[in-house]
């Protein structure tokens, strides 16, 4: 995850439109805002960030104050990593950047960081700017509220490997129309769920079960959840378009996804196994949409939006099929990804054995 695009049907795009409502900071208290873990990150209006906490099954918002109108400045921060850790007063080795979002008002980057690398490291988040100053957001008394996620993975829940399934409860989030759409795992016999949680913050529903075929594996799964989507209009009707490990290429019906159904997603491609999308931008260029994903084993891929309902679901297993992809064969390393504006994306690259460099790029 992420990724902040700000969506207002662009041209077949669908885009991120944000609520027609006004003011909503006011909606947000001042206080300490308990974090127990922060993952996946997305904006809202009025510069209004969305952190997942995936340990604490919660989404928060808080009010960053970041309102006033950036340049869109090139950004080129060196070793961004290491002076993460000298601000959280450690090594670069002992934390993790788990996402980065761009708030659309400032172009300001803000990334969220553990400080660790177990369910028990303790969060962090941190924002910067083009000439690279970092700063750290207090979370002890700032403006905010939080809806807690029901049915999700009992905290101390384990997959076959051992690891926290709470970790996956919270897997990507978006700001749509008015609503906080998150992807993640729940405690249900569907344990892959997708949710729409209308904003300002009343309660959370239990969200949709979701099934996908998976051509790689060539069945039906209920238990891999989304690690990353982003939303389009397909043949006029909003979508959402979902990435999964090992790497099936979903699109969901957005009208479908309504509190407590089961919903089978069409798998319109096969982009390789072994690997684990990690984040999804849409963009336009030269009169055409691209769809950029950035991935751990498979570089950045490209590929075409247009005309998406005229691949044929794939219902047998098959290696490779379907929406055809260029990869970006000079784009190494790329750990995270989003979209800066309309020419460039923003890329959190790490060199082989080195540090990570935080990076303005144009758009291919």
């Amino acid at each position: 995850m992420s990724r902040i695009l700000t969506i207002a049907l662009l041209s077949l795009a669908v885009a991120f439109a944000y609520a027609p409502a006004s003011n909503l900071g006011a909606t947000l208290q001042p206080g300490k805002a308990d974090l127990r873990s922060v993952g996946p990150l997305t904006f809202g209006p009025e510069g209004i960030l969305f952190v997942g906490d995936p340990m604490g099954a919660s989404i928060f918002a808080l009010d960053t104050g970041d309102t006033k109108a950036g340049k869109g400045s090139p950004v080129n921060v060196q070793g961004i990593d290491q002076k993460i850790a000298a601000l959280l007063g450690t090594t670069a080795d002992q934390i993790l950047i788990n996402d980065l979002a761009v708030n659309p008002i400032s172009k300001r980057a803000y990334l969220s960081v553990s400080r660790g690398r177990g369910p028990d490291a303790p969060p962090a988040l941190v924002r910067t700017d083009a000439a690279g100053k970092l700063e750290l957001i207090s979370l002890d008394n700032i403006r905010h509220s939080s809806v807690s996620l029901p049915n999700s993975p009992a905290a101390d829940a384990k997959d076959r490997r051992g690891q926290s399934m709470r970790l996956e409860a919270i897997t990507d989030l978006q700001f749509v129309d008015g609503n906080v759409i998150v992807a993640g795992l729940s405690n249900e016999e569907f344990s892959s769920h997708l949710r729409s949680i209308p904003f300002p913050f009343k309660e959370a529903n239990t969200g949709v079960g979701v099934e996908i075929y998976h051509g790689q594996h060539g069945r039906f799964e209920t238990n891999s959840p989304v690690r990353t989507f982003t939303t389009y209009e397909i043949a006029s009707q909003p979508h959402l378009l979902a990435a999964y490990t090992c790497t099936p290429l979903v699109k969901f019906p957005i009208a479908d996804l309504k509190p407590g159904k089961k919903v089978t997603g069409v798998t319109i491609a096969e982009l390789g196994n072994r690997n684990r999308p990690l984040d999804m931008v849409v963009y336009k260029k030269g009169g055409a949409n691209y769809i950029l994903m950035n991935n751990s084993s498979r570089g950045v891929m490209k590929l075409p939006a247009d005309k998406l309902d005229t691949y044929s679901a794939i219902t047998a297993q098959t290696e490779k099929q379907g929406v055809p992809y260029e990869t970006m064969e000079a784009w190494k390393g790329v750990e995270q990804l989003d979209r800066y504006d309309d020419s460039n994306a923003i890329m959190l690259v790490r060199a082989e054995g080195g540090s990570a460099d935080l990076k303005t790029v144009a758009l291919p």
